[in-house]
């Protein structure tokens, strides 16, 4: 009171709006209640026209001639949930309005709009028998009172509304998930009234109108109303079809199904620049990631439920394939390297059998000559100096020397070198070839002019080269088919 009144005693202004606010609240809601709520003039108004010959069963325009009774109806969308792709429907709260002209409920007594909830008086009047064809389950809101509204015009038009609960069905296509598009209807049709009696028409102006709707996987993209006709055998029925265009957000696939297969692809290709000896290595990481995107592929087809391909599933079948592909290359590759490896196996024992004695040639020894066979007078002087090494060939490398001395004999000295990485050794398998004092004095045997009649695997391609190089090309072909496989698959799913 100290704010309202001033220090004279006298009303403030604030004091006098306050007061003219409080007064035209009140009038608001007394003319609102006069205006729609009705008096008992029209309430009794009303009754009597109910009950001076009104039947509920014949529509307005019965006694036109058989003209249609033509019905407005409009749909106020509250809440819209996210289609399930399992159960193939959605749920939905709206506000189902109609609106229709009664001639024998207008009376020039009635002054003012009556808004009536009373379900006697619901059930007293007609009403269009309107149904939803692709709904499964609907539920009538009752609390706390039961969500239904007549408003009656002096005029004798008619507002009926009413608040439902509706499940219907969506039969989506599911080819292109989870990058397609669904179109999701809601029909509303006459149950017992064919076009001759009754037609449903949607209002001109925003016949649906919906809230704000957050669904946690679609968008709405756009929505039309339309008209379609039920025809059966019994007779044609008006049906209206709502449509609701809906766009799947893709951030929530993005994060849980692209994005870690794609991660798991790339690290499968690590195992192109590992050593083809790291096998315990290679054949782990490729184990690995082929078994995490197969887990990740039974995942996402546990909770998508269909008997056709879709677009996911191009999609894991594309990644466990390059993953797999990843994992057959290195076996090649293994194997290769392995079979490399048993030829000089095979090799050393051939050679092992075929060989002498076995001279060594470590770099530090004297060079081998024609002088010291000559001192001897024949190669078994040669011959002589390797039985002083106790050594044994036990090398991969054999390399053979053939030098033939010329001669009136057709004489000639074969050697065998033997090299591995510690020592080389020299086999000589002709020792008791004398050399004539005619013949060069340098006769100089070396390891690199092998003979390729007394090597006959030389020549051959080389296993453990063409391992690594299949190695090196993997290391590019497999991210470029990767690569041009992602293009093709967003701009075919994305623009078709």
């Amino acid at each position: 009171m100290a704010v309202i009144f001033s220090a004279a005693g006298k009303r403030s202004p604030e004091y006098n709006l306050t007061i003219i606010g409080i007064f035209s609240i009140f009038a608001h809601l007394v003319g609102y209640f006069e205006t729609y709520a009705g008096t008992v003039e029209d309430l009794s108004m009303l009754d009597q026209l109910l009950k001076k010959g009104y039947d509920r069963r014949a529509t307005p325009t019965n006694h036109l001639n058989n003209t249609p009774t033509l019905v407005n109806c409009e749909l106020f969308i509250r809440s819209f949930g996210s289609p399930s792709p399992l159960t193939m429907d959605y749920k939905v709260d709206l506000y189902l309005r109609q609106q229709w002209v009664d001639e024998r409920l207008k009376h020039r007594d009635i002054k003012r709009p009556m808004d009536l909830n009373d379900p006697n008086l619901v059930k007293a009047i007609w009403k269009p028998e309107v149904y939803f064809p692709n709904a499964k389950e609907a539920d009538f809101q009752f609390v706390t009172v039961p969500n239904v509204l007549v408003r009656i015009h002096p005029d004798g038009k008619i507002l009926y509304m009413l608040r439902l609960k509706v499940t219907f069905s969506c039969m989506m296509d599911l080819s292109k998930f989870p990058l397609d598009r669904q179109i999701c209807t809601m029909e509303v049709a006459s149950f017992s009234k064919t076009v001759e009696e009754l037609i449903l028409e949607w209002k001109k102006e925003d016949p649906i109108v919906t809230a704000s709707l957050g669904m946690t996987q679609f968008e709405m993209v756009d929505i039309v109303a339309s008209k379609c006709h039920e025809s059966f055998q019994i007779g044609n029925y008006s049906c209206l079809v709502a449509e609701f265009h809906l766009a799947r957000l893709l951030g929530f696939h993005l994060v849980q199904s692209y994005l870690p297969t794609i991660l798991m692809v790339v690290i499968s290709w690590v195992a192109f620049w590992m050593d083809v000896n790291a096998v315990p290595g290679r054949v782990t990481l490729g184990i690995t990631t082929l078994l995490t995107v197969s887990s990740k592929a039974t995942n996402i087809q546990e909770n998508i439920e269909s008997s056709y391909v879709k677009a996911i599933d191009v999609w894991m079948g594309a990644c466990t394939a390059f993953v797999f592909s990843a994992l057959m290359e290195f076996t090649v590759v293994n194997y290769l390297w392995r079979l490399e490896g048993q030829r000089n196996c095979r090799r050393t024992k051939a050679q092992q059998k075929s060989g002498g004695t076995p001279i060594s040639r470590h770099p530090s020894s004297e060079p081998i000559t024609r002088r010291a066979a000559h001192n001897e007078g024949t190669v078994g002087g040669l011959e002589d100096h390797s039985r002083s090494e106790n050594t044994s060939p036990t090398s991969n490398t054999l390399v053979q020397i053939k030098e033939k001395i010329g001669g009136s004999m057709g004489n000639h000295l074969e050697a065998r070198f033997i090299e591995n990485p510690n020592h080389q050794y020299m086999t000589v398998s002709e020792s008791h070839l004398r050399l004539s004092q005619s013949q060069p004095r340098n006769l100089n045997l070396n390891p690199d002019s092998a003979s390729d009649q007394e090597n006959p695997e030389k020549g051959k391609a080389n296993f453990q080269q063409i391992a690594k190089n299949i190695d090196e090309a993997s290391r590019v072909l497999f991210p470029v088919a990767f690569t041009l496989f992602v293009t093709c698959y967003w701009i075919y799913y994305l623009y078709t």
